[in-house]
């Protein structure tokens, strides 16, 4: 059975914004809905998962209460504890980097690049380091910040989210990636030819590019969606 065949379209269950409902390799659903910039959530089973919740973003106080909150890192347009308190249930459980987790009162299971949580019993997370490598770019992420992308494990199915990092040693070192989410917003993330490298070690059967506009530097998607023409299937979804 081919990789691609393990996934299908289907509808949103929050028709307000737009979603894709895929299929994991057990044959549970997971539907992705689409926000803004780098704010989705998944829903499993009717559990939700929400990825950077942030309020400017979508209205969470119309959508479902959380299951799993996941933070990549302490920039304003991913950690918003206002958003997060909308969403927040006494059970649910947050999944954060170290420095977001200074942020809240509650307990959160605090990662570092490396930690595994196993926040619920459908999901698995582990952290994967997340900052910048070039040169004069290194004060946006800086690698001893210790922000953190993150590899879900749903249903056998291996969903990467990068964050806000450039091609790193450890995202280049992830193995049987099947989603991939990379942050494509120059100055701060990846550049067109950047994304175009990860993916092409990643090799991911479906890539969505996120996190990108809101800058003066705009991502040519066009370019990025073309020069991975026969690598992968590019998923845009908009998120500007």
């Amino acid at each position: 059975m081919s990789l691609f065949s393990l996934f299908g379209c289907g509808h949103a269950k929050t028709p307000e914004y737009p979603s894709d409902t895929l299929t994991t390799r057990d044959g549970t659903e997971i539907t992705f809905h689409f926000f803004k910039h780098a704010s989705l959530s998944l829903t499993i089973g009717g559990k939700t998962i929400y990825v950077d919740p942030v309020g400017s973003n979508a209205d969470y106080g119309s959508l479902p209460k959380a299951d799993v909150v996941l933070i990549t890192h302490s920039h304003y347009d991913h950690l918003d504890v206002a958003a997060v308190d909308r969403i927040l249930t006494p059970d649910t459980e947050i999944v954060c980097d170290r420095t977001s987790a200074e942020a809240f009162e509650m307990n959160c299971h605090t990662m570092r690049p490396g930690s595994v949580a196993l926040p619920r019993d459908y999901v698995k997370v582990e952290a994967v380091a997340a900052y910048n490598t070039t040169p004069g770019h290194l004060q946006f992420h800086p690698k001893d910040r210790e922000d953190c992308g993150y590899v879900l494990t749903i249903g056998g199915t291996r969903i990467y989210l990068s964050g806000d990092t450039e091609p790193t040693p450890e995202m280049k070192s992830l193995k049987n990636i099947d989603i991939a989410f990379l942050a494509v917003n120059q100055p701060y993330t990846m550049t067109v030819d950047q994304a175009v490298e990860a993916v092409k070690i990643l090799r991911p059967a479906i890539f969505y590019p996120y996190h990108y506009g809101e800058v003066e530097e705009k991502t040519d998607i066009e370019r990025l969606a073309r020069e991975l023409e026969g690598i992968t299937e590019v998923r845009i979804r908009p998120m500007e």
